[in-house]
């Protein structure tokens, strides 16, 4: 079965796929050595008009008409942004590959015949056009289905050495239950604004009547029901910052059953009542986080370190020839008969030049 769903899931990335624009690289050109092994321009770019048409299809409509020269990080545009994620994650595989043996990975023919499967799944739905834009020729497809096979079994692999146990001590979330009276109300517009400071001292002493109600005993629920607030329920340990840190701070500080002063914020008074130093399930839910997190920090390392120890040379002038503003790629949104190597003459070919 998780044979099954492997081949699935590589199927579900490349053959939605429809692509539009123009344009043309030589594929045997280098783009980038990681140690003796080449990444050529045809794998580079697949990789690169994936990434490209999920960026199009998706984030457009955030990103504006000229999203690839627009500002991403570090002085970088989206697409200089883009392309150097594509391309490191393209040394990364390789490096994975590299290391197969030492964690005794393999592709095994079942593997084989599935990207196979999938490769000739993407041939036939992607007009030739098509599949020149993004060097999706069957030796490119074929072999970006390995890294990718790769990548996850290596993953899988890396991570298995993670330490996996976690102590309640480690893990423990606490729970409480807390009240919010706002500083906030709506106008006519519903829009929020600022209540009055003679409104802000009546709510003030709301908070303050629940607080007093919880230090001699009384029940948080019917104490808020009388001021109008609704009770809520949060898990939260040392570093939990939402909904309030002011809030996390104190109720931490206190024991079960113990409940706080009114703690009053720009925005409102808190009141709250620790109800468990250990709540069980949230508890469990946070060792498995903090296993997951561990298991992606180990891959991590191990990855840099390898990267570290290669020789790592990329050929810029060939990358560079890989634009995103001169080719548009984009997935399919619906379904469509199935074609091989026909020219697409529909109006969905549209030609950006």
């Amino acid at each position: 079965m998780k044979k099954r769903l492997f081949a699935l899931a590589l199927a579900g990335v490349l053959a939605a796929a429809t692509l539009t624009g123009c344009g043309s690289l030589k594929g045997d050109e280098t783009v980038a050595t990681v140690d003796d092994t080449k990444i050529d321009a045809d794998l580079a770019n697949f990789f690169a008009r994936y990434t490209q048409a999920t960026y199009e299809t998706y984030y457009s409509a955030y990103l504006g008409e000229d999203k690839w020269n627009s500002d991403a990080s570090d002085g970088e545009t989206y697409e200089e942004s883009v392309k150097s994620s594509v391309l490191k994650s393209l040394e990364d595989m390789i490096l994975l590959e590299k290391h197969m043996e030492d964690y005794d990975v393999s592709i095994t023919d079942e593997d084989k015949a599935m990207i196979k499967e999938t490769t000739q799944q993407f041939l036939n739905d992607n007009s030739l056009d098509d599949k020149n834009l993004v060097s999706g020729n069957e030796k490119t497809v074929n072999r970006a289905l390995t890294l990718m096979a790769v990548q996850q079994k290596m993953r899988t692999a890396i991570q298995a050495g993670a330490d996996t146990e976690v102590s309640d001590e480690e893990a423990a979330q606490k729970s409480m239950d807390y009240v919010f009276i706002s500083y906030q109300t709506k106008d006519d517009s519903g829009n929020s604004k600022d209540v009055s400071d003679d409104e802000k001292a009546q709510l003030k002493s709301q908070a303050e009547a629940i607080a007093s109600g919880l230090k001699e005993g009384g029940d948080l629920n019917a104490l808020a029901e009388e001021q109008g607030a609704t009770v809520q329920t949060l898990t939260f340990d040392k570093d939990t910052t939402s909904p309030d840190e002011d809030l996390i701070k104190a109720a931490d500080a206190l024991g079960e059953g113990e409940s706080t002063d009114v703690i009053e914020t720009e925005k409102g008074c808190y009141v709250a009542k620790v109800t468990s130093l250990l709540d069980r399930t949230a508890t469990d839910s946070k060792k498995s986080k903090i296993v997951q997190e561990r298991q992606k920090k180990l891959y991590d390392d191990t990855v840099k370190k390898w990267r570290k120890k290669a020789d790592i040379k990329v050929h810029k002038g060939v990358w560079k020839k890989v634009s995103f503003q001169k080719v548009s790629v984009k997935m399919k949104t619906e379904t469509q008969t199935p074609y091989t190597d026909q020219v697409q003459t529909d109006d969905r070919a549209q030609t950006d030049n």
